[in-house]
């Protein structure tokens, strides 16, 4: 059975070059501090977006307990998202 391509999602990524740019970054777990200095991207910005990005299921916090130095990496479902998206 072939899975549909959710462009809804497609579209959340589309619309903000810091979730892309974020998305693709994360191809292995990085922190937000990592994130920001790699990207240049201030870190509020930076938060905003993984906030945005594992509300929507696409990466997931691998520290959640952690006050500090949280890491971060793209799930499954958000490896798909930009599988999709690449092929826009």
């Amino acid at each position: 059975m072939k899975e549909e391509t959710n462009w809804e999602d497609i579209s959340f990524i589309v619309s903000s070059s810091y979730r892309e740019r974020i998305l693709k970054s994360l191809d292995k777990p990085k922190t937000p501090s990592s994130l920001s200095r790699e990207l240049k991207i201030n870190k509020a910005h930076i938060s905003r977006a993984l906030s945005e990005l594992e509300n929507k299921k696409m990466i997931e916090c691998l520290t959640p307990k952690a006050k500090k130095g949280r890491i971060y990496s793209i799930t499954e479902y958000g490896k798909k998202v930009l599988n999709g998206y690449s092929k826009l």
